[in-house]
């Protein structure tokens, strides 16, 4: 019952820090890659929170943004 409680205030703290770094820092993404960040940070919030960390906060990474070729 207590694991659960700290499993959850784990998981909501770090949906919240997804959600903030992406609007408030990560200001080079495309709105549909700021988008797709928050819903998977509400969504799987320990789990995005790994790979925002690894993968998400490189610019170069963005699925909605049109390359030059």
């Amino acid at each position: 019952m207590v694991f659960g409680g700290i499993l959850g205030i784990v998981a909501l703290i770090c949906a919240i820090w997804v959600i903030y770094d992406v609007i408030v820092n990560n200001k080079r993404l495309s709105d549909g890659m700021k988008v797709l960040w928050i819903i998977l940070a509400v969504i799987f919030s320990i789990i995005t929170v790994v790979i925002y960390y690894l993968v998400g906060r490189n610019q170069n990474i963005d699925l909605f943004k049109k390359h030059r070729r």
